[in-house]
């Protein structure tokens, strides 16, 4: 590998505000010590939780901060011996970019415990694309909602990046896949990832969909959040499961709460949230030969550091149609 510099270019806020609050900035390159991996990063995803830090919602972050809560690239330095100089690594949430500096530089130091070897021969944008998202989907279809081959399942705001990976997820899965997106123009990038019907988010949805699955849906993926969650709850069937887990809506709490008014009688609430410990459990070599192949289609928008405004101006616009990823020469 070459030598470590001593400076490196990253995208920090110095203040909250709009997608310019990002500053390209020449910065030290952290030094590991034992414990520590640092990180060689050549790709990073943008997720809406780094959207809500830079707008100043993040009340626990302290700025300057540079932001990106996961980051994908090669080991530069591992003092501890943890890991080998040059392997492929992914690492993830445990702090990043919130307590400490994240992945959007081209070196970024973590805790060696939420490093994962990554044995995928794929490229960089896939495998920018895949930690959080990935692990965000899988472990709310799996781990929450214990989905099942042959289940019904709708997916809440299906054309977010989480939603069109969960469509992909649980239909290679053999799960009967409904997603609803604002647009309707949207119906084929819900249906090329997965979904097998799509219906008009306006909001109040359950008529519409009890009227075409009279039944119920076995599950419901919320990625919208508290705006539409009292909705989903009128949609799932007697013992079904309501996982919330976005908060796309931008909302981050029910207004007066009665559970005994919200939730139906047998159907089950619960939450999935990233840890570190659910990207150990995802199968990310898995995921990615899947989506490399085709077998798993997500969609990907790249952009570069350089172009970082610009890759935040298109999430807070929600143009990507995919997941965002911004690659480091």
């Amino acid at each position: 590998m070459a030598p470590i510099p001593k400076m490196m270019r990253a995208a920090v806020v110095h203040s909250p505000g709009g997608p310019e609050a990002l500053k390209l900035e020449q910065r030290p390159v952290p030094k590991p010590e034992k414990g520590q991996v640092l990180i060689r990063v050549h790709a990073f995803g943008l997720n809406r939780s780094e959207m809500f830090t830079r707008q100043g919602h993040s009340p626990d972050v302290e700025f300057p901060r540079i932001l990106g809560i996961e980051a994908a690239g090669v080991v530069a330095a591992a003092p501890g011996g943890e890991f080998h100089e040059g392997a492929v690594v992914a690492t993830v949430m445990g702090g990043m970019g919130r307590i400490f500096d994240g992945g959007y530089a081209e070196y970024t130091l973590v805790p060696a415990s939420q490093v994962k070897v990554v044995q995928a021969d794929v490229g960089w944008e896939i495998l920018g694309a895949l930690p959080e998202m990935m692990q965000t989907a899988w472990g709310a279809l799996f781990s929450s909602l214990r989905l099942e081959k042959g289940e019904k399942l709708l997916v809440r705001g299906g054309s977010s990046s989480v939603g069109l990976a969960a469509a992909a997820i649980a239909s290679y899965h053999g799960a009967f896949v409904v997603s609803t997106s604002r647009s309707q123009s949207r119906e084929k990038l819900l249906r090329d990832s997965g979904a097998r019907d799509m219906i008009l988010e306006t909001g109040s949805i359950a008529r519409d969909a009890r009227k075409r699955y009279p039944d119920g849906f076995d599950k419901v993926l919320e990625l919208v959040g508290a705006t539409t969650l009292t909705d989903s709850l009128k949609t799932v069937k007697k013992g079904g499961i309501v996982c919330t887990a976005g908060i796309v809506g931008g909302k981050w709490v029910l207004d007066e709460f009665t559970p005994n008014a919200v939730i139906p009688s047998g159907v089950y609430l619960t939450t999935y949230s990233s840890t570190v410990e659910a990207l150990m459990e995802t199968p990310l070599d898995e995921i990615a030969r899947l989506v490399k192949s085709g077998a798993m289609r997500v969609p990907i928008k790249t952009f570069h550091l350089a172009e970082i405004v610009e890759a935040h101006r298109v999430m807070d616009e929600s143009t990507a149609e995919g997941k965002i990823v911004v690659l480091i020469d």
